[in-house]
């Protein structure tokens, strides 16, 4: 079997929360071995976190591993732990970056300088190191030590002003979508300081500011703006040129179908299915300006169709009559989903404290090549490994720094 791309290239995480850790389990996926930083004094905001409401009689204090999101987004990692306010701990830390490829951060611009491992000072320990901070809105500018989490930074770059309806305020939307976004181009960044360092021989400092990473996802508006003055406002789920393009309910409780028409003959093709074949060449409808200008009525008669009708059946037909359209799924439709299963999309990992947690899976598949889905690690899981096995300290050694606190756990 071929091997991971990947495969032999070792990565230290002083990450927390989403877009770091999440930027390093893709990493992880593609094969590189990823070995979590942590502490027992300031755990990951994750580890504790449960995202969905649960019934409980009083507050619960959730154990440092058993945090859903933490689960979900550190796989195939292995944790230590060290206390990094201590020298020795510092030092330990450099002895890892010494023999590894990279080093990931998500912390805010002075985090890592202030410990004394900031890319100057970890590429005297190795010169080709290769690091990747992602704050909030970079190292540089007069903004650059202001903190932020993923609706902020949604906000700052822009997404936020576009998302909603019309008549209504900005809208976060959903903020993990910042995150998986930052945390995607993270990961490409790195991948591309790999791919020059194997050209070159160099390693480097990738500067990314998660604010900027908002703004990528909206370039046609900025676009826009510059080149006609006019400030792109919230339209809700339409499109400035085409319709019908929205999201219509259907039978049933909060059951919604999502609609996409480009062309006249997509739209005959709609209305044939409506039983309404008469609309094609009504004048309201008959071209595209002319569905755009009326498009509130338009989306009247749709929604009068479609909330009388299964949601899935609506897809379903329309799918086969070539028709962009899918169902806006919860949850619950995704983890039923037969094509989302039948691609083997859910993934089971055996947790010690949680049992058997089906969780999703990586999004891509090499051919040729499994990629083995292990679950995240305990805190201080492998310290044993890392520090003995990997940097050669004997037990003697291990003790005395457990003792004093160096090493947690």
């Amino acid at each position: 079997m071929n091997q991971l791309p990947l495969q032999g290239i070792r990565l230290l995480d002083f990450c927390w929360v989403v877009a770091g850790p999440y930027a390093c389990m893709l990493l992880a996926g593609l094969g590189a071995e990823v070995i979590r930083v942590e502490s027992h004094e300031r755990t990951d905001l994750m580890r504790r976190s449960v995202v969905w409401p649960l019934h409980e009689p009083s507050p619960v204090r959730v154990p440092p591993n058993q945090g859903m999101l933490y689960n979900y987004a550190n796989r195939m990692k292995k944790s230590i732990t060290l206390d990094l306010t201590k020298q020795e701990g510092i030092e330990l830390a450099k002895r890892l970056v010494a023999v590894s490829d990279a080093v990931v951060d998500n912390m805010r611009p002075d985090a890592m300088i202030k410990m004394g491992l900031g890319y100057d000072a970890l590429r005297r320990v190795k010169p080709d190191i290769i690091v990747v901070s992602s704050s909030s809105r970079g190292h540089e500018g007069s903004e650059k030590d202001y903190l932020g989490f993923a609706t902020i930074h949604q906000s700052v770059g822009g997404l936020s002003y576009i998302t909603g309806y019309p008549d209504d305020h900005p809208s976060h939307g959903t903020p993990g979508d910042a995150d998986m976004m930052n945390a995607t181009g993270t990961a490409f960044a790195l991948l591309a300081a790999l791919f020059h360092r194997a050209r070159t021989g160099e390693g480097q400092f990738v500067d990314h500011s998660q604010c900027e990473g908002s703004s990528t996802l909206i370039g046609e508006q900025l676009l826009g703006y510059a080149m006609s003055g006019r400030i792109p406002e919230r339209m809700g789920n339409a499109h400035p040129v085409h319709a019908p393009h929205s999201v219509y309910r259907c039978w049933g409780v909060d059951r919604w179908l999502a609609l996409e028409v480009h062309t006249d003959e997509e739209f005959g093709g709609l209305v044939r299915l409506m039983g309404k074949p008469e609309l094609a060449s009504d004048t309201r409808f008959a071209d595209g300006e002319s569905r755009k200008r009326n498009e509130a009525e338009l989306n009247r008669l749709i929604e009068d169709w479609t909330c009388r009708r299964d949601r899935d059946w609506i897809a379903e037909e329309l799918g086969r009559a070539g028709i962009a359209a899918a169902p806006s799924r919860d949850a619950k439709d995704l983890h039923a989903d037969r094509h989302l299963r039948a691609r083997e999309a859910f993934v089971k990992v055996d947790h010690p404290e949680l049992g058997e947690l089906e969780l999703v899976g990586l999004p891509w598949k090499i051919s040729d090549i499994e990629t083995p889905m292990t679950r995240a690690p305990l805190l201080g899981e492998h310290n044993q490994d890392v520090f003995g096995d990997l940097l050669g300290l004997g037990d003697d050694e291990i003790a005395s720094l457990r003792a004093k606190g160096v090493i947690i756990k």
